[in-house]
């Protein structure tokens, strides 16, 4: 059964991806992390190496400082240190400081400055489709 927010970024009439990440890319980044990414995003992440559809630009696997998930989530690290560890950043909104991370169970959390974390929902696809 193919990755339901795989299914929903491929019915976007706007989707533009990238070639998508190896095996051993994917694995490399998430040492570099010292996290272990959601099925979801691992499989996302072979299938587009990074996409943008609908007014979102998600990170992933390429050489852009601005949407690699290592180097965005290195950086949001330290703007939001309270963020559990285990969390990676899949989009940087843009809007009002709001970040927006997942950790292996899928979760989906949003972070602002001066605010208090919450969850948004437990997987990309719920996220993508209830924004």
């Amino acid at each position: 059964m193919m990755n339901r927010f795989i299914e929903v970024l491929k019915d976007c009439e706007d989707l533009d991806t990238l070639k998508g990440a190896s095996t051993n890319q994917i694995s490399e980044a998430e040492i570099q992390l010292n996290v272990s990414f959601s099925g979801e995003y691992r499989e996302y992440l072979e299938a587009f190496g990074i996409a943008s559809a609908n007014g979102h630009e998600f990170t992933g696997i390429c050489n852009s400082p601005r949407l690699n998930v290592v180097e965005v989530t290195c950086a949001a690290r330290k703007l939001m240190p309270s963020v559990p560890r285990g969390y990676y950043v899949v989009e940087r909104t843009g809007i009002d400081g709001i970040i927006i991370w997942q950790d292996v169970s899928g979760t989906i959390l949003m972070t602002q400055p001066h605010r208090e974390a919450s969850v948004l929902s437990h997987s990309l696809a719920e996220y993508f489709c209830n924004v």
